[in-house]
């Protein structure tokens, strides 16, 4: 198992504040992202991310987002073995409606 960068929803909520250049991928189902996403993310379907790798900028820093954290965190260790650096959003969209209020 490759050691996957994370990071946490406050962290991320600082990088978006100061305008840090990244890039967040929702790995989610439709029906899921159906209840909210990040502003500005994009949306990728885990089981799509095999035949869009394309679509992931190599060179910036991409945050991986799902539910809880599981999915993202595998979606991380699979695009680690093209030379993807690929950070984890640690406990997902439930921390991230967690640290809201």
């Amino acid at each position: 198992m490759h050691n996957v960068p994370q990071i946490t929803p406050q962290e991320l909520r600082q990088c978006l504040k100061t305008g840090e250049d990244l890039v967040l991928i929702d790995v989610r189902e439709d029906e899921e992202v159906a209840f909210g996403m990040i502003p500005g993310a994009q949306h990728i379907p885990m089981g799509e991310i095999p035949h869009r790798t394309e679509e992931i900028p190599s060179g910036a820093k991409v945050i991986f987002i799902c539910r809880s954290g599981a999915r993202s965190q595998r979606v991380c260790e699979y695009l680690q073995q093209f030379g993807i650096h690929a950070t984890n959003l640690n406990g997902g969209m439930i921390e991230w409606n967690e640290t809201l209020s």
